[in-house]
């Protein structure tokens, strides 16, 4: 019988690197073999609700107090603008215009309109024209009239006419139209008198301007008289 010897394997040099052992994952010849990959971690929802709903939370709140001192402001400086206190002007019109002029004169009444740092307040009376220009000229007691008006609408520029040849110191403003119909143009004439001051005066000037815009020219179309 021949002796078998053992097969010495070969001791490893010193600075040779060290064997690896092989498993899953590694090369194994010349193919690798691939891990299943790792599950995606799902992200909870509920933080992110709960997040959106603390920011919509704080704008609201933001937006509360943004319009609250808004408003706070406004009416600060109204009461400001307002300084000199309220002043009433008295507007006579013909009754065929009454309505769409009081209506005006509400709206402008509520919006606390300044002239000349007075909140100037008006009051609207439907007296005839006829009668409005007897009280003027004198052909009547003025008081029948109840006093002198700060501004006047007659039906037609006629009446304004009549005035001026009567009494032309009482004209305080040269009439303009704020609305038309058959055989009528609404002239609104600012007077003058000794009842009459200044804040009056340009209040009926403003008030006059007021009556040409959008807001009360619909309000005249809509009582059946044309706009101007």
């Amino acid at each position: 019988m021949g002796r078998h010897s053992a097969v010495e394997e070969p001791v490893p040099h010193p600075l040779d690197p060290p064997k690896r052992p092989q498993g899953r994952g590694e090369a194994t010849g010349s193919h690798r073999i691939v891990g299943k990959k790792a599950p995606r971690r799902r992200i909870a929802k509920w933080p992110i609700a709960c997040l959106v709903l603390v920011v919509l939370v704080a704008i609201g709140v933001l937006g509360w107090n943004w319009a609250d001192g808004e408003l706070n402001t406004r009416a600060e400086a109204q009461a400001k603008a307002c300084s000199a206190g309220d002043t009433p002007m008295r507007v006579i019109v013909t009754p065929s215009i009454e309505k769409p002029v009081r209506a005006a004169a509400e709206r402008w009444n509520n919006a606390a309109t300044v002239v000349r740092d007075h909140c100037v307040i008006i009051q609207i009376d439907a007296l005839s024209s006829a009668s409005v220009l007897d009280g003027l000229v004198g052909r009547t007691n003025l008081d029948s009239i109840g006093g002198l008006p700060a501004a006047w609408i007659p039906e037609s520029s006629y009446w304004v006419t009549e005035l001026n040849t009567a009494k032309p110191e009482l004209v305080g403003s040269p009439a303009q139209s704020v609305a038309t119909a058959r055989s009528a143009d609404y002239p609104l004439v600012g007077l003058a008198g000794k009842t009459i001051d200044e804040v009056q005066m340009r209040a009926a000037q403003t008030f006059r301007q007021y009556l040409q815009q959008p807001a009360q020219q619909a309000d005249f179309a809509a009582a059946g008289i044309k706009a101007t």
